[in-house]
């Protein structure tokens, strides 16, 4: 059985309706959240969360 995680919302660390395994890979991935409303682009590999940040424009 491969480790599942929650992803938490990087600004304001409430569970989002999204889960990754292990072996999941995601690439400028538009995570949105319920609670704060906000968008968030983010990199995931092994459980681990990067958030992008971009410049304004």
């Amino acid at each position: 059985m491969k480790a599942t995680e929650w992803i938490y919302c990087p600004i304001c660390g409430n569970k989002t309706r999204d889960r990754f395994r292990e072996d999941t890979v995601l690439i400028n991935y538009p995570l949105c959240c319920p609670k704060c409303k906000r968008e968030t682009l983010i990199n995931a590999k092994e459980l681990q969360i990067t958030v992008i940040k971009e410049p304004d424009a």
